[in-house]
């Protein structure tokens, strides 16, 4: 296939199918929707490591990101003020996408011999499409694209804005490259600190962090 109609096209279809399939689950369950985000369904009886509230901004923590700041600068640049009616549009079908692929990570989580719990899509690709090697080429290409690839973005964002702001305080280029470097080891340590701890601490920091971001 030429060009790049076709991912947008493939996400959207997605997104129209389940939401069609599944009877507008983000419109019947949007009352369900405030509840959790607003706190009112934090304590739950149900089996888990973490609450409600704690997995919805955990879920949200993985969605929201650079795409959403710098990629939505750049449609408006690319496309003009109309490329927000089309990210609108794209979203409404997503919360459907996403709708799916949690409930999809929940029903086919696995409890390990230490209690602890885990879920995500390799176990229902496992499991589900029983596809084992499908599940491990999962695993291999989503460690290389967030172990290197997001985070590399995420922070060269966060150097690079940092270093247009300290350019009038700082004029030598030789130390802008060591404020960035210690810029950069900062937020690897930071966020090491936050994975290294599980789904616990993940949960806990994304609590926090995500109603304010």
């Amino acid at each position: 296939l030429s060009g790049s109609w076709w991912f947008p096209a493939l996400l959207i279809g997605t997104g129209i199918f389940f939401t069609i399939y599944l009877g507008f689950p983000q419109f019947k369950y949007f009352r369900s929707a405030l509840k959790i985000v607003s706190g009112k369904t934090r304590n739950s009886e149900s089996d888990g490591e973490t609450t409600g509230f704690q997995a919805l901004t955990t879920a949200m923590s993985g969605a929201v990101g650079t795409g959403n700041i710098g990629g939505v600068a750049l449609a408006i640049w690319t496309g003009g003020p109309a490329a927000i009616f089309w990210m609108w549009i794209t979203a409404i079908f997503g919360m459907t996408t996403k709708y799916v692929e949690v409930t999809l990570g929940h029903k086919y989580r696995t409890t390990l011999s230490d209690g602890s719990i885990s879920g995500g899509p390799m176990y229902y690709i496992e499991k589900g499409l029983e596809k084992r090697w499908l599940a491990i080429l999962f695993v291999i290409a989503i460690t290389f694209t967030y172990g290197f690839v997001f985070n590399m973005v995420q922070a060269n964002s966060i150097t690079e804005t940092t270093s247009q702001a300290l350019k009038p305080l700082i004029h030598n280029s030789d130390n802008m490259k060591w404020v960035n470097l210690a810029l950069a080891l900062v937020i690897s340590a930071l966020t090491a600190a936050v994975i290294f701890g599980g789904i616990w601490r993940i949960s806990a920091v994304s609590q926090v962090l995500v109603p304010i971001m």
